[in-house]
């Protein structure tokens, strides 16, 4: 980390389940869950919209207080793990990496305190 960065992880947690869905599309959803394993991460889960039953797990990681590391672990389709490598699936990812960092600057209020 480049600076000193300690934020509570539940008022993290509780920060992206409010900010996130505003970064959505419609119909999508968002699911934040404490990372057990980084004390400053997050692990978010993401409902496509459409029929296409799609989601996606996203493990998140503040560098510092304005830059986190999004790492994708996961894609399903109905249930089952899919490819991620498709050109589709890789369109989708970016998109939602996008709307990731976009909501961690709009957290930077709340991660600047700490």
């Amino acid at each position: 980390m480049n600076e000193e960065f300690n934020l509570d992880q539940t008022t993290l947690v509780n920060a992206w389940q409010q900010q996130l869905p505003e970064h959505l599309g419609p119909g999508e959803s968002a699911q934040v869950l404490a990372d057990l394993g980084d004390p400053q991460g997050i692990r978010l889960h993401i409902e496509a919209s459409g029929h296409q039953m799609y989601s996606f797990d996203f493990q998140c990681s503040y560098m510092d207080p304005r830059e986190v590391r999004v790492d994708l672990v996961d894609v399903e389709c109905d249930g089952l793990t899919v490819d991620e490598h498709t050109e589709n699936i890789q369109e989708m990812t970016q998109d939602y990496v996008r709307h990731i960092h976009e909501c961690a600057q709009a957290l930077h209020r709340i991660t600047n305190l700490s």
